[in-house]
């Protein structure tokens, strides 16, 4: 329906001088927007990464590993010494909790499995065999029969432990790094968790190593930008008026 004469805005009653604030304003809302999309927070990462530095030794015990940061243990590492008359046996584990299962190979009978050792950029996923219950990283065996080393994670540096584990009813593949030394005089395990990740993607595998996309991935500081900057980005565009607009706010 037409508007009646007289109360329709012609674009030709309004003075030379709003004209010109209207399309600075125009021109500044654009250059916001370009502003405010820089601004924006990067999208998730597709592999979340946490980095650690937790020494796993024979006085603690035991370390709850959380891989994905929700408050429910995923996997248990823990590192023993059992004696009795004349030996005594070293043993550090790796074991998943629940349906959770770590890589590795089968040995026999009811004895653990040996969990394997990744290198850097090896695939973590549907393609490797994963066992639940506990898995042997490193052992060490001294006794009457003199004494040996035994596991895939004896003296390694750097080193992945291929992990699969379930989030909401999904299977999610993930790797934790580690530095594992087996020590004498005194004999003893020193493991140390230097970081850990997992693949968001379900049923994705993850490359050993892979971090994702640091530049992707959100830190604190991404909170404390001055949001401030699109608008203020606007007001000068405006050029005078603006600027008086920001000092009546201030």
């Amino acid at each position: 329906m037409d508007q009646p004469e007289g109360t329709r805005a012609s674009s030709q009653s309004l003075p030379p001088s709003t004209h010109h604030q209207l399309n600075m304003y125009a021109l500044a809302a654009g250059t916001a927007g370009v502003a405010a999309l820089a601004l924006a927070p990067p999208a998730e990462a597709k592999v979340v990464y946490t980095p650690a530095k937790v020494p796993i030794l024979i006085s603690s015990g035991l370390y709850n590993l959380d891989l994905n940061n929700d408050g429910v243990t995923d996997f248990k590492i823990t590192n023993t010494r059992n004696h009795n008359t004349d030996q005594s046996f070293f043993n550090l584990f790796a074991q998943g909790v629940n349906a959770n299962g770590v890589a590795g190979t089968f040995v026999y009978g009811l004895a653990p499995g040996n969990a394997h050792v990744f290198s850097q950029g090896q695939q973590i996923g549907a393609g490797q065999v994963f066992f639940h219950g506990y898995n042997k990283m490193a052992s060490f065996y001294i006794g009457g029969g003199g004494y040996s080393a035994h596991g895939n994670w004896v003296n390694v540096t750097n080193r992945y432990l291929g992990l699969r584990f379930e989030v909401g009813g999904q299977i999610h593949y993930g790797w934790a790094r580690f530095n594992v030394q087996v020590l004498g005089h005194p004999v003893r395990i020193k493991a140390l968790l230097t970081g850990y990740a997992y693949e968001t993607d379900a049923g994705k595998a993850i490359a050993a190593g892979d971090t994702g996309d640091a530049d992707a991935q959100v830190t604190p500081n991404d909170f404390n930008r001055p949001v401030e900057a699109p608008v203020m980005l606007g007001l000068l565009a405006m050029g005078t008026p603006g600027l008086t607009m920001w000092r009546r706010e201030e």
